[in-house]
């Protein structure tokens, strides 16, 4: 298993506090947006996936040290995945 770096772990409890925000407050500034985390610190508010990756990408390259997440996904209720055979 990985051990994840101090700054992944500042990235992931911010994400965890954003998203608790947004889903309990639709008047957030983060409601229904993308979120790009660098070092702990919100570096990217964007209305799109593709434009969060692009402005966070022109921060840092290297995307293993950001994160990009919907600020208003569900992320505690388990997703069922179904597939064409």
């Amino acid at each position: 298993m990985l051990e994840l770096t101090e700054e992944q772990k500042q990235n992931e409890e911010l994400a965890r506090q954003i998203n608790r925000e947004a889903r309990a407050n639709p008047n957030s500034p983060y409601a229904g947006k993308w979120v790009g985390l660098l070092n702990g610190q919100v570096v990217v508010v964007a209305d799109t996936l593709e434009e969060a990756l692009t402005k966070l990408d022109e921060i840092e390259p290297d995307r293993f040290k950001g994160m990009v997440f919907d600020a208003s996904a569900d992320y505690d209720t388990p997703q069922e995945i179904w597939g064409l055979n």
